[in-house]
């Protein structure tokens, strides 16, 4: 059986009257209180939080983990409420989820599908969890989407860029508020062709599995329509920690960009090694050889050190956002306070996702009137909404995916510190960014109709 770590923690303060304030609305009938999985009958409600405790994403699960705990805290009314404060829509009145106090149980997916089902299915089935999130890996996220529609059970994807979540493995209880590789690619493509011109050849190293096929897919698509060239799509797996021998071939192949598609661990190794064989201080077809991280984030560049310096990337979001780029990112700031007075430094990525689709869930079952799965997710489809830090987001009907600003990132040359080590180069619109739900990267699949479970 695989390993699992499962924790029931508390909370510290407990809520005021159940649904106080709070109204069914006119769209929702009776039948939104009837039976469904977990259905809570006490006064609390359990969620449950499936992160990568272990495994090459482990940085990323740890942040992942503290964002949830303090979400629960806002939601329970401790601290100093955070987002709560920002967000648009003010159906939470920090009394818990309809004056049910929020606990939680944890779980380790190792950043194995395998084990991240077992995980969430024990969550589900002894613990009583009504809403899965976190993961750290598009092959968690999947797996795990898969059996929460299953179950019965709204699943609130953690960090998670696949275009297959929400493209053709997309299910009708899952939701992702992170963004995904389309939209890295499309924000990336104009960055790269004005910094290193439209004339290049790229060798990519993939992480062998649907996030990496993905991100290849749509960063290769998106540079040569620009026209640059692909010399060679190398897969590495997912276990891997000593990527020198994929790096050799790179010297010899023509290539004068070496495009990594690796996350976490992966890409802070591949880095490392791509650096050590002397890539960055080569000349290539007349022009200097350049590295590109379609996703990282802060965490991977505190892992990386100086070999981040200059590498171009995409990030969901930056904890430096609001006061760079003006109060359009409402939110970032509340809740960079909050983060940073609990654990003494700022929050990545991972973390503000896991925290806004903590947030996303518990309005959308106030705003509902009722923790039914399938009143919750005519809740959160097509939702509008502001004040969590990335601007105006819409949550998407057609494929529960989130549409928003994104930005391109670089690893910064003379960084003050361990904390300002990424600077953000510009903010894409989230219309450029923009796709047709039957676009082809993300057909195959559909939604499907809402599993109320039991």
């Amino acid at each position: 059986m695989s390993k699992m770590n499962l924790t029931r923690r508390g909370v510290l303060q407990t809520g005021a009257v159940a649904g106080a304030g709070l109204a069914l609305p006119t769209y929702l009938s009776a039948a939104a209180h009837s039976g469904f999985t977990n259905a809570p009958t006490g006064d609390t409600v359990t969620l449950g939080f499936n992160v990568p405790q272990t495994g090459p994403y482990a940085d990323e699960g740890a942040d992942e983990l503290r964002a949830f705990e303090l979400a629960v805290e806002h939601l329970n009314g401790g601290g100093d409420g955070g987002m709560l404060n920002t967000f648009s829509s003010k159906a939470l009145e920090g009394n818990g989820i309809m004056g049910k106090k929020v606990q939680y149980v944890t779980g380790d997916t190792q950043t194995k599908s395998d084990a991240a089902r077992a995980s969430a299915k024990s969550m589900i089935e002894k613990d009583g969890a009504i809403m899965i999130s976190g993961g750290s890996s598009s092959g968690v996220a999947v797996a795990v989407q898969g059996l929460c529609q299953e179950a019965g059970v709204i699943f609130m994807a953690g960090l998670t860029h696949s275009n297959d979540t929400t493209g053709k493995d997309k299910k009708a209880n899952g939701f992702r508020h992170f963004f995904n590789a389309y939209m890295s690619a499309a924000a990336l493509a104009p960055v790269l062709k004005n910094l290193y011109g439209d004339d290049r050849a790229a060798y990519h190293l993939t992480a062998d599995y649907t996030w990496g096929w993905t991100q290849q897919e749509s960063i290769q698509a998106a540079t040569e329509a620009m026209g640059w060239s692909t010399i060679n799509d190398v897969r590495t797996p997912l276990a891997a920690t000593d990527f020198s021998s994929y790096i050799a071939p790179v010297l010899n192949s023509g290539a004068d960009v070496l495009v990594l598609n690796h996350y976490g661990g992966n890409m802070v190794n591949s880095l490392t090694n791509a650096v050590q064989f002397g890539l960055r201080d080569k000349q290539v077809n007349g022009k200097n050889f350049e590295i590109v991280v379609p996703l990282y984030s802060e965490l991977m560049a505190k892992g990386a050190g100086q070999n981040i310096k200059g590498i171009v990337g995409s990030q969901n979001w930056d904890w430096k956002l609001e006061n760079q780029m003006g109060d359009r990112y409402a939110g970032t700031n509340a809740f960079v306070q909050s983060f940073g007075t609990k654990y003494g430094f700022p929050p990545s990525q991972a973390a503000q996702t896991c925290y806004a689709q903590t947030l996303l869930y518990a309005d959308a079952v106030a705003r509902a009137g009722s923790f039914n799965p399938c009143a919750v997710g005519e809740a959160l489809a097509g939702f509008e909404f502001d004040g969590l830090g990335n601007g105006p987001t819409l949550y998407r009907a057609d494929d529960h995916q989130c549409f928003k600003d994104v930005l391109v990132v670089r690893g910064a040359e003379d960084p003050s510190d361990e904390f300002n080590l990424v600077e953000i180069v510009e903010v894409t619109p989230a219309e450029q960014v923009t796709y047709d739900p039957e676009h082809p990267m993300f057909a195959g699949g559909a939604l499907g109709e809402c599993n109320p479970g039991a």
